[in-house]
């Protein structure tokens, strides 16, 4: 799925949280009274710069209006880019953060939190003190950096997507990442190979995978509001545990990834790769596997179904374009040292809308180039992204989906892409809207393909608010020991989406309810 949320990201990436209490004074707040609150200070740092994230917490009977938070580095920290959910500022070695319009109030007991990227060299020691509209706190802050973190950080899975652009500029493509991920085996979660119809982990454990999507990563950048929708501090982190979950989809932007010139410099390119990968390492070391995934694309397509008419990566595409095979080379390397990561190549293509006949929509699917006549962009086969993939030596497990937004896999078989390392599973999404969203479909398309390789449902879900339709989705897919994810942690209105909470931390929505019973029941 894919929904176009403007909502605004106050999650950033973290690490470790000290804690320095703090009295504040809100500007507009009668007689200038003051408030009590705490400051947190997480970071994540990769050695030659470092992910800093500030909570301000407001523990007082009366609410903020209007706040600026400032504090010293003792080293060479620089600023980096301009950070996101503040204006920051940084003059020698004095940093500034000031609130924006939508979050200069914190209600009594409420929080804000903002972040920025800073580069150093030498020692990164944390700030010793902060002040909150000038007003000193004395308490001390120890940073505790990640020590494994890495340098750089849906509702329409029917053919109705109901999402619009914003951006239009052409991008200029730059996919180099300046680390990779921590090797295999040293994380919580398992390192994952096939074994025949399943996935193992290094003993030869078969594991199934039972979690949610976390949309936002694939919208937020490209649309100029930050990297995530909602926090993934460790409090959120924490909610996602406790319904049972052992993996989660992280959707992403190619334009964002690749630092194309439509996307804000702060979101996009290596700002963007370190918000992902310290996500994904945040995940990792929780335990939960992370699945990566390609969900908005480049490439103009305004025919049949198209989901907008913009060249940028900001809609789902029938199928991923020329930019597929450097994105996805960086996200190999990026990823290749760590088989606890799962590749997720396309989110739902749709070939089978653009071009002629189903079965030249499955060459389309896996040869891609000139067996894709009505798709105007030159089109990367996953054939050709398997290939690429594998060319950086990543030997991740692939997850690829099928046609109708990944709801058809009746020939998935037959156009299998060659692995060499053997690592390769289908992917199914299905909605109650769906075409092949009954038993008798079940069993006659997706069971043989399940008897052959591993096969995970991407995405479920009802756009109901109800739960009944995955009630009887899970079921059947706990019966043949298939994982499943639910569509999605994100806070939006379960009527109009599949939507799993209402709060982030963990409060489920009347569709949530039954995903969440179910995960912990079988947990």
């Amino acid at each position: 799925m894919s929904v176009r949320r403007k909502a605004l990201a106050m999650g950033s990436a973290l690490a470790a949280a000290v804690a320095a209490t703090v009295a504040m004074v809100g500007p507009g707040s009668a007689a200038a009274a003051t408030v009590a609150c705490t400051v947190d200070w997480t970071t994540n740092d990769w050695g030659s710069g470092f992910t800093a994230n500030v909570k301000v917490n407001n523990l007082g009977t009366a609410a903020i209006n209007g706040w600026q938070l400032t504090y010293a580095y003792s080293g060479n920290q620089t600023l980096s880019g301009s950070g996101w959910s503040g204006t920051w500022a940084q003059s020698g070695k004095n940093v500034s953060v000031t609130n924006l319009s939508w979050n200069a109030v914190v209600a009594p007991g409420a929080s804000v939190t903002a972040g920025a990227n800073f580069a150093y060299s030498g020692v990164n020691s944390a700030p010793t003190s902060f002040a909150v509209n000038g007003l000193a706190c004395t308490g001390a802050g120890t940073a505790s950096p990640s020590p494994t973190a890495s340098a750089s950080p849906s509702a329409t899975a029917s053919p109705t997507a109901t999402t619009s652009p914003t951006a239009t500029a052409s991008p200029t493509a730059t996919a180099s990442p300046t680390a990779t991920a921590t090797p295999t085996g040293t994380g919580a979660a398992p390192a994952l190979h096939v074994a025949g119809n399943t996935l193992a982990d290094a003993a030869g454990r078969t594991v199934t995978l039972h979690g949610v999507n976390r949309s936002g990563t694939e919208f937020m950048c490209v649309q100029g509001y930050g990297f995530f929708d909602g926090p993934v501090d460790a409090a959120s982190v924490a909610a996602i545990k406790s319904w049972k979950v052992n993996a989660v989809r992280v959707p992403l932007n190619e334009d964002c990834w690749l630092g194309a010139s439509n996307v804000k410099p702060e979101y996009g390119g290596a700002n963007y790769r370190a918000a992902i990968k310290t996500w994904v390492d945040t995940l990792r070391t929780n335990g939960i596997t992370p699945i990566v995934e390609m969900h908005w694309s480049h490439g103009l397509y305004t025919g049949n179904s198209s989901g907008c008419s913009d060249v940028n990566a900001t809609c789902q595409k029938p199928m991923p374009g020329a930019e597929a095979v450097p994105f996805w080379t960086s996200v190999a390397d990026t990823f290749k040292g760590d088989t606890s990561i799962v590749f997720d190549l396309f989110n739902e293509p749709y070939a089978d809308r653009a071009v002629s006949s189903l079965s030249q929509a499955w060459l389309c699917w896996r040869d891609g180039g000139s067996a894709c006549p009505g798709i105007s962009y030159p089109v990367s086969g996953m054939q050709k992204l398997v290939d690429t993939v594998r060319a950086t030596g990543a030997k991740n497990v692939i997850l690829l989906g099928g046609l109708a937004y990944s709801n058809d896999l009746g020939q998935w078989l037959a156009h299998k892409p060659a692995d060499p390392t053997g690592n390769l599973g289908a992917a199914f999404h299905v909605y109650n809207f769906n075409t092949c969203s009954t038993v008798s479909c079940f069993d006659s398309t997706l069971a043989p393909v399940a008897a052959q390789v591993p096969l995970m449902a991407g995405e479920i879900g009802e756009n109901d608010c109800a739960h009944g339709f995955v009630d009887g989705v899970m079921s059947w897919l706990d019966a043949k020991k298939l994982s499943y994810l639910g569509w999605t942690w994100n806070t939006w209105d379960c009527g109009s989406g599949p939507s799993l909470i209402s709060n982030f931390d963990g409060t489920p929505t009347n569709f949530g309810v039954g995903v969440r019973d179910h995960l912990r029941a079988i947990g």
